[in-house]
């Protein structure tokens, strides 16, 4: 890896300037126990009326799912990715019930909360030695198909787990992307007031 130049704005902890994330994976196995810790951290982050609508489908090197989830993404992704330790689907449920009510409603928020829990996984994979690298190149249609997944839930990411690997394993082009990338500055991202940005 590249020397990480990520320089923050403002104060704040350095664990999240030095998430970030990677396609050279190392092969390295995951344990279940391991994985899981993630997935814990992730069911702590906040959701509009506490319902927690992110679901998790998991698939772990050399386990029997494993060739089906590598599968489902698409032949860019799955070049770097067949070297990671774990995959991850991320998928939301669309309703759920208000309290006090009998009936679902749609939840229109649900995408926002199950990105909040996704910020959480890759935190905790982080702050754990571990990288991520969120991917949107999957095949959705297969996925729900594969996985059994029912109406009433969106599938967003796939997510590659793993240990940091070789960047001579990827392709050339690739090879000089394997760094942290930079960020906008916040006074292009947040402004007081009205839209101004």
């Amino acid at each position: 890896m590249s020397e990480n130049t990520r320089v923050a704005d403002y104060a704040i902890h350095e664990q999240f300037i030095q998430r970030w994330s990677p396609r050279a994976f190392s092969d390295e196995a995951i344990s279940e126990e391991t994985l899981l810790s993630f997935l814990e951290a992730a069911r702590w982050a906040p959701s509009a009326y506490n319902s927690q609508p992110w679901r998790f489908l998991y698939a772990r090197r050399d386990t029997p799912n494993w060739q089906r989830y590598l599968g489902l993404l698409n032949e860019f992704n799955r070049s770097w990715a067949q070297h990671a330790s774990a995959l991850v689907i991320v998928i939301s449920k669309t309703t759920f019930t208000a309290p006090g009510a009998s009936e679902e409603s749609p939840a229109l928020w649900h995408t926002f909360d199950t990105g909040s829990a996704w910020a959480h996984l890759a935190l905790q994979a982080s702050i754990s030695g571990w990288h991520t690298h969120g991917m949107a190149g999957f095949d959705q249609a297969l996925a729900r198909s594969e996985l059994k997944i029912p109406e009433g839930y969106d599938l967003h990411a796939a997510i590659a787990i793993g240990k940091l690997g070789d960047k001579a394993t990827l392709a050339d082009f690739l090879q000089a992307r394997e760094t942290p990338s930079p960020r906008k500055p916040l006074s292009e991202l947040a402004a007081e007031g009205d839209f101004s940005l």
